[in-house]
C-alpha cells in the first residue's frame, strides 16, 4: 500500500528532528523512482530541471503544469516531497 500523505509528512518532520539530510531534486517520474531506489529519504522538486526537461527555461510554466508535475512527483514514490513552488505565481504579495 502506497504511503498517505500522514505518512510522508511524518516522515518528513521526523527526517528535520534527526539532523541533516540531503535532500535530491528530481526532475520527472523517472528520476524520482532512481532517487528513491538509491536509498533517499525524500525529495525536492526543482522548477528549473521540470521546466528543462519540457525544453523550456525556468519560470516559463504554467501553475496547471507545476501542479501537475508535483502531483506526479508526490505519486511516484513513498517519499515526502518538498516544492518548488517559484514564488507561488503571485508576483505581488498581497
Amino acid at each position: 500500500m502506497p504511503a498517505s500523505t500522514h505518512d510522508k509528512r511524518d516522515a518528513f518532520r521526523r527526517l528535520h528532528q534527526e539532523g541533516c539530510f540531503v535532500l535530491p531534486n528530481p526532475w520527472d517520474v523517472g528520476s524520482a523512482k532512481i532517487l528513491q531506489h538509491f536509498g533517499f529519504k525524500a525529495l525536492a522538486s526543482t522548477s528549473a530541471g521540470m521546466a528543462w526537461a519540457m525544453g523550456r527555461i525556468d519560470g516559463a510554466v504554467s501553475l496547471d503544469e507545476v501542479l501537475l508535475h508535483l502531483t506526479s512527483l508526490a505519486h511516484a514514490t513513498d517519499l515526502p516531497l518538498n516544492a518548488d513552488f517559484e514564488n507561488a505565481f503571485a508576483d505581488a504579495p498581497d
